[in-house]
């Protein structure tokens, strides 16, 4: 399995991608939360790769790229995540967004609704209850003490390489973010997913965006922490490889019956 790193440019802007995996359909795509990179998905990425192809992004400005001139709200970053979606040919997709990950990927399932064929968003933010950001720096901190020692030391290194300056401009742009009214647009089937202990993304603000949501399920893994993807990869794996060989599933026996329909016409 390859997992060689490949930077790329879109809109100016460069973003680093990488590969694992056998050919699958769907292919998943990682993107990670604000002031993280790749580093983080290294245990997620690697229980999946055993089954399904996996791409991870590094966006603008995270993962010691560039920091970009210009500020990038949260529909601009989803749009540059879309377009990578294109500069790749991935037509059949499952996003996986984890935290601010979450509200990017919902912006990029919008701008190509054609590519994305399902969502799956772990500790999704941001909560109603941490609407603002010293809420949101205690719900961190607090979360802290529940982390692994190495998933912290991950955080606190890309929290250094995002810089603060780039970190607290889209830290703004993710607290003003409405979720749930992205949620309620997305057309895709979407997979909700949590920490059991994650004091970021509440259990009652998790079913609010079920509630919000078109076509949705919850998945919550008892006794994890927000960064539940690394703490508790290979049950998060299972779950993301459920939801998407059930959209291939379903992809499949519709592609089966247009067939069928067409040759009795």
């Amino acid at each position: 399995m390859s997992t060689a790193r490949q930077r790329i440019v879109i809109a100016g802007h460069a973003l680093r991608v990488a590969a694992c995996g056998p050919r699958s359909q769907p292919t998943v795509v990682l993107v990670h939360g604000i002031g993280m990179s790749h580093r983080y998905f290294a245990p997620l990425r690697d229980a999946l790769c055993r089954s399904v192809r996996v791409i991870t992004v590094d966006l603008p400005g995270f993962g010691g790229l560039p920091t970009p001139r210009e500020d990038l709200d949260v529909a601009a970053m989803g749009h540059i995540l879309a377009q990578t979606l294109g500069v790749l040919d991935l037509t059949r997709v499952v996003l996986v967004g984890h935290s601010m990950g979450v509200q990017w990927a919902l912006e990029a399932a919008l701008a190509a609704p054609d590519r994305v064929d399902g969502l799956v968003l772990i500790g999704p933010v941001v909560d109603e209850a941490h609407r603002s950001l010293p809420s949101q720096a205690v719900a961190l901190a607090v979360d802290t003490l529940r982390e692994a020692p190495m998933a912290n030391a991950l955080v606190f290194s890309d929290y250094l390489r995002c810089g603060p300056r780039w970190y607290l401009k889209q830290a703004r742009h993710m607290t003003s973010y409405e979720t749930e009214a992205a949620i309620a647009r997305a057309a895709q089937p979407i997979l909700l997913m949590r920490g059991g202990r994650d004091p970021v993304a509440g259990e009652q603000w998790v079913r609010h965006l079920r509630s919000a949501a078109t076509g949705a399920e919850i998945v919550e893994v008892p006794r994890q922490p927000h960064n539940v993807q690394y703490t508790a990869a290979r049950k998060v794996s299972e779950e993301i490889t459920r939801f998407a060989r059930g959209i291939g599933s379903r992809a499949s026996s519709e592609m089966s019956e247009r067939g069928r329909t067409t040759s009795t016409q």
